[in-house]
């Protein structure tokens, strides 16, 4: 299969099609789909979380981390209902 650069939806059609026929991708495709993919993303990875989520976040932990300290496991989804 030959490798292109995917411009146009009409271009990603024609390569999944090959994929299919092929069944599935080969070790160089999912390699530069994984470099792409991280270069991609690397920016929103080193930006951290925003202050105002990791607050969100404390705030939503809270009755957990309390459940837990009560003599709880603070997981309501223990599946032993």
């Amino acid at each position: 299969m030959k490798i292109q650069r995917l411009n146009s939806r009409g271009s990603v059609d024609q390569i999944m099609k090959e994929v299919k026929k092929q069944g599935g991708l080969n070790a160089e495709i999912q390699s530069r789909i994984g470099h792409q993919l991280r270069a991609m993303y690397d920016d929103v990875v080193r930006q951290g979380v925003p202050d105002r989520f990791a607050e969100l976040i404390k705030k939503l932990d809270g009755p957990q981390e309390a459940a837990a300290q009560a003599g709880g496991d603070g997981d309501k989804n223990n599946g032993g209902d």
